[in-house]
């Protein structure tokens, strides 16, 4: 039978139509696609930012240095020591107000009393003998991690008391140590503490 223009158009029409809408199918195919494959690389690029950030914690980790100390000579000195790093020395900085340099120890890690133990009885000086406190201070202490050397800096609290002796006056002696921050070891921060934790002179 002999299709009339009418039909012959009509028929034409609806080729077109199922054109549009296979073009719309692929276009909208190649779009999910692309929107799957970006998903993917932003997915990927999220776990590797995360892989990275947890190697760089665990390298943070595993290099930082946690000092214990145990009181010698009669807590006249602390010996240090780290159970996991082979620490060869260590800096330590005093808050500024008790005009003490920078001491250093190697070998044989210590912290002597003797090195700022005279500020320390000045201010105390005209309390009872026997007194206690907190003084903190900045340790940087240097080792080797395999080819690479790195020094970990941390504010720790030495814990000190004085005490009477029968002909030379009193002395200070050394409890311990303990680790107070690793942010934000800096001058001004060990400053700031001391003002909050030094012995007020008596009068």
């Amino acid at each position: 039978m002999t299709e009339t223009p009418a039909e012959k158009a009509e028929a034409a029409a609806i080729r077109r139509r199922w054109i549009t809408l296979g073009e719309f199918v692929a276009v909208a195919g190649l779009i999910i696609s692309a929107l799957a494959f970006w998903n993917s690389f932003v997915d990927r690029r999220a776990d590797e930012a995360d892989r990275r950030a947890e190697r760089l914690t665990e390298t943070r980790q595993r290099r930082a240095v946690l000092l214990v100390a145990s009181p010698s000579s009669s807590g006249r000195q602390l010996d240090l020591r780290d159970p996991i790093h082979p620490i060869q020395s260590v800096t330590i900085s005093y808050p500024r107000s008790l005009s003490i340099a920078p001491t250093s120890s190697a070998g044989r890690l210590t912290v002597a009393a003797d090195w700022f133990s005279g500020p320390l009885l000045a201010l105390t000086d005209a309390g009872p003998d026997i007194q206690s406190g907190k003084l903190p201070v900045i340790i940087a202490a240097d080792y080797w991690d395999g080819d690479n050397h790195v020094t970990d800096q941390a504010i720790y609290d030495v814990l000190w008391r004085t005490e009477g002796r029968v002909l030379r006056g009193r002395a200070v002696r050394l409890d311990g140590l303990v680790l107070r921050q690793r942010n934000h070891a800096t001058q001004a921060q060990i400053d700031a503490l001391w003002k909050r934790l030094a012995p007020k002179p008596q009068r």
